[in-house]
């Protein structure tokens, strides 16, 4: 077998160590990794949220979650708050884990659809013990025992990227990768497979490789500036392509959730850490200047901003071949969806994922490059029609940008979810899609697309009892939340159980 030896990765940031920190702890010393990036030239990260997802890259790294938070200035995470998105003066949750608890083949939010419409007047919300305590400022982890509410539960983390990257780099680093400094000055291909063999640094160094991941950011200085890989632009449906962030002090407790509220042009993210509040702007440059962002964004802190803003340009899309011939792009270089699900990171371990399980050898046998860019399209494509349903389904914001994307024509993807849900709370979702029905549920229902009806299967419940059973499942989560640690106690006991551990 001729093995990939020499993996080079182009770009540090959150997605060049990441990967570093992955393939090294995955192929050990088998694998040469060099990760090429230069002290002069900044990254995107801005503080950085995160899904349940990233639990299975911490496992794979073999992370210590103490050591992580602690590190990374991290807090936990129980989901999002969306303010305003419906309309003007509503809130919903999306939380992280599971709506009610499972009672067997009638799934819970039809059991709960059938009690509406026979007269139950509770919000969905009620049936959420992760809603509950995101709005009490209280955490739990999830437990494996199921007859527990807290088997409900599901959690991520925010943290402030920069210390993410620099954290990841030492376990990289640690596992064998190497740092180079410098800039990429030149590339060289093989003239027969126009494989890329090596990289030449401005300082002269040249890195060569079997196997090269682009981790380059928007620059996507292999898989576009050299593989020339088209990309799929999708500002039509998500018209954003401009944020300003700026981090503030700290003022009050930490709540365990990230908020994203509407704004005019866009919308506003605000990212609670240890040390600092992560806030952000994303907005479209067709309806709002940079200026204009800049001063609603920093109108609208909690605390007294701690540096000037920055600004950061994008385009929404992704390039269907993100595998082309031996270069795999792997973060911002492979793709863009605005940060509004806090996507980023997952979609970073979800290539680092698949590129573990489809290894090539140093041939990068073409099947295997098809099938990574098919399953990583389905990823893309699912969480694009999830972005879409927010800024679909609105009303009573008359601001050009809102007025845009209420009337704007759907994907038939979304449109065929949405009338289905309408009708009978269907929710219709394939194996491999990222967002499950909790997710969906949580965003149909909180922006207003409500079912008309219910499954018929629901029919073969007995009302009575049906009733009764959600009326306990909510006073459960009722009882519970008041008992469970809030969330900045939940931190401290973390670091706690370190000390003792140290």
């Amino acid at each position: 077998m001729d093995r990939v030896r020499r993996l080079v990765i182009l770009g540090g940031g959150t997605a060049g160590w990441m990967a570093a920190a992955a393939l090294a702890k995955t192929f050990g010393p088998q694998l040469k990794i060099d990760l090429l990036e230069s002290e002069a030239i900044g990254t995107v990260g801005v503080g950085e949220a995160t899904i349940p997802t990233i639990q299975w890259f911490n496992e794979l790294i073999g992370l210590d979650e103490a050591e992580f938070v602690r590190a990374t200035k991290a807090t936990y995470k129980l989901g999002i708050e969306f303010v305003d998105w419906a309309r003007p003066g509503h809130r919903y949750f999306h939380p992280f884990g599971r709506y009610g608890v499972d009672l067997g083949p009638v799934p819970f939010h039809q059991r709960w659809l059938k009690a509406c419409a026979e007269g139950l007047d509770r919000p969905l919300s009620a049936f959420s013990l992760a809603t509950q305590l995101a709005g009490a400022n209280r955490f739990a982890k999830p437990t494996n025992e199921a007859r527990s509410i807290l088997s409900t539960l599901g959690y991520a983390y925010q943290f402030d990227a920069t210390l993410y990257a620099k954290y990841l780099r030492g376990l990289a680093e640690a596992g064998g990768a190497t740092r180079r400094e410098g800039k990429l000055e030149t590339v060289e291909r093989a003239p027969d497979t126009g494989f890329v063999t090596a990289l030449t640094t401005d300082r002269g160094e040249r890195l060569e490789g079997d196997l090269f991941l682009d981790c380059s950011g928007f620059r996507a200085l292999l898989i576009d500036g050299v593989m020339e890989a088209g990309f799929e632009d999708w500002s039509h449906w998500l018209p954003c392509d401009r944020a300003v962030a700026v981090p503030c002090a700290r003022v009050a407790e930490t709540t365990p959730y990230t908020r994203a509220t509407l704004r005019p042009a866009g919308w506003q993210w605000r990212i609670p850490l240890q040390h600092r509040t992560g806030n952000g702007y994303v907005y479209s440059s067709a309806f709002l200047s940079d200026d204009e962002a800049a001063a609603t964004l920093l109108g609208g802190l909690d605390g007294a901003a701690l540096d000037a803003p920055r600004f950061l340009r994008f385009k929404a899309g992704f390039r269907r071949e993100t595998w082309r011939k031996n270069v795999v792009a792997i973060g911002l270089s492979s793709g863009f969806l605005e940060p509004l699900e806090s996507t980023s990171i997952h979609l970073i371990q979800s290539g680092i994922a698949k590129l573990i399980t489809l290894f090539p050898d140093r041939d990068c046998d073409p099947g295997l490059a098809r099938q990574f860019n098919t399953l990583f399209g389905r990823d893309m494509d699912g969480i694009k029609d999830f972005l879409i349903l927010h800024y679909h389904a609105t009303e009573g914001h008359e601001t050009p940008l809102w007025r845009h994307t209420r009337h704007m024509a759907l994907p038939d993807s979304l449109v065929d979810k949405e009338e289905q849900y309408r009708r009978a709370g269907r929710l219709m979702l394939t194996s491999d899609e990222l967002f499950r029905e909790a997710s969906w549920l949580a965003v149909l229902e909180g922006q207003g697309v409500r079912a008309q009806g219910y499954s018929p299967l629901a029919d073969t419940l007995d009302p009575t009892l049906n009733r009764q059973q959600l009326e306990q499942i909510e006073a459960v989560i009722a009882r519970a939340t008041p008992t469970l640690p809030r969330h900045d106690d939940a931190v401290a006991a973390l670091f706690g159980a370190l000390a003792t551990a140290v």
